[in-house]
């Protein structure tokens, strides 16, 4: 199997790196062309996303597998105008059964930045689709694409890899819905604009929480954030306001000091009629009062808090990361055992063929005799001689020279690929002496028959 697997990730290049490297999605089909034409590759399939840019390709030159997979580096270097020796410092690349494990990995979440994120599957599945539709993807990556998606969907379904959140972010999004029975029933705050409350805001939208407010000490970064998700947004100097009808408060600022105190979350709960509020502060230093958590309807969460939940649930991801692990290795077993399988069709496919040749042949024959009036019975038995001698004079010449050469280990192999594997082997050879190496007569045959039986 030439496969190689070769790119560079959150782990072997800074993001400034993996920015130049990235294809944006209208470059693929084109990218993909060039890959085939300039490399050049059979096929090939690109996958680019934030964290990563990688390729899977198949090419059925004499080149090497590890120098192939420097060839492409290169070839992704002068596509994007970088240096080749700088991008091979962060490129890894894989060959043949690691590359298949690579790719079944990245498809399952476990060489993902976040462990087990389930993202990345349908970002492969897009970028195979991609390469399909481009026609770069042949009869290997064909095969071997849904054979990766299958044990993804495996790994998924048979660990809980995915199940605990391992992001601050999500984390807290998490809690909510262990405080409030419906999210969709819910309001949210958030406060600040940066890249945390971002991802606050995406996973509430996802949990279903439909009324969003953020809140920030400059209206314009607010709104901008506010607009790209349809939320609302309100200076700081509205956050005792907003706290009236705001069933989640998330912070997340770059403020020194407190901006949320005890007296004006007591003020906002008895608007409320005590209902019950989940703050979660994220910043350091707090946003919050540590006080405001003494108050008898507020369920207060702190970085330290979340951070806690989410080493215990990567330790629990990483447990099942290692049965994922195991699914995978099965997996690779597997597929390459499939994949040896089919070596075998093409001689299989020849073999039936010749033999039905010799049949039909045998049966002209035997019906030119019996159309002269032959006798019926002798007729029967030469075209069951001729079948015979001829299907077996190859195997048998063959067994015959292994003997002669002292090569008892195709001997072994032969009696196995004939079902001869209970007979004496000594019995094996005393019946290649007694048969000439040309066409058998009735009487050798008769002989060699005895014999093997």
């Amino acid at each position: 199997m030439k496969l190689v697997a070769l790119g560079i990730n959150h782990n072997s290049a800074a993001v400034e790196v993996r920015e130049r490297v990235a294809f944006a999605p209208e470059q693929i089909s084109e990218a993909l062309a060039d890959a085939c034409a300039d490399v050049p590759l059979d096929e090939v399939v690109i996958l680019s996303t934030c964290n990563r840019t990688e390729l899977y390709a198949i090419a059925s030159d004499n080149m090497a597998p590890a120098e192939k997979a420097l060839q492409v580096i290169d070839w992704m270097a002068n596509y994007h105008h970088l240096s080749a020796p700088e991008l091979r410092k962060s490129a890894y690349h894989y060959e043949s059964q690691q590359a298949l494990q690579h790719i079944m990995q990245v498809a399952s979440g476990l060489d993902s930045m976040v462990l087990g994120e389930p993202q990345i599957l349908g970002q492969m599945k897009s970028a195979y689709a991609v390469a399909v539709e481009s026609g770069t993807v042949g009869s290997e990556l064909g095969r071997l694409f849904p054979s990766v998606f299958s044990i993804a969907k495996q790994v998924r379904t048979d660990t809980a890899i995915g199940e605990n959140p391992v992001s601050v972010a999500y984390a807290a999004v998490n809690l909510a819905g262990h405080i409030f029975a419906d999210l969709r029933e819910t309001s949210a705050l958030l406060v600040g604009s940066g890249e945390t409350i971002e991802l606050v805001m995406r996973h509430l939208i996802e949990a279903g929480v439909s009324r969003i407010v953020i809140a920030n000490r400059t209206l314009g970064r607010a709104r901008e954030l506010a607009q790209k998700y349809g939320a609302s947004a309100v200076l700081l100097a509205e956050i005792p306001e907003q706290l009236i009808s705001s069933d989640i408060v998330i912070t997340a600022t770059a403020s020194q000091l407190p901006i949320l105190g005890k007296g004006a979350v007591e003020h906002a709960l008895k608007a409320r009629k005590h209902s019950p509020v989940l703050m979660v502060d994220i910043a350091v230093p707090r946003d919050i009062e540590p006080q405001v958590g003494e108050l008898a309807d507020v369920y207060l969460y702190s970085v330290d808090d979340l951070r806690e939940i989410v080493d215990k649930n990567l330790r629990s991801r990483q447990q099942e990361a290692r049965k994922a692990d195991q699914i995978i290795t099965e997996g690779v077993a597997y597929y390459l055992s499939e994949t040896r399988s089919l070596a075998a069709v093409d001689a299989v496919k020849e073999y039936r063929q010749m033999a039905e040749r010799v049949r039909d042949r045998e049966l002209q024959k035997a019906e030119r005799l019996l159309a002269r009036g032959d006798d019926p019975q002798q007729v029967l038995a030469q075209l069951a001689r001729g079948i015979t001698n001829k299907l077996i004079h190859a195997p048998t010449a063959g067994l015959k020279q292994a003997s002669a050469t002292g090569r008892r280990d195709l001997l072994a192999q032969g009696r196995k690929l004939l079902g001869l594997n209970d007979i004496p082997q000594p019995a094996i050879v005393a019946a290649q002496e007694e048969t000439p190496e040309s066409d058998f007569s009735s009487t050798s045959m008769e002989s060699a028959e005895r014999t093997l039986q």
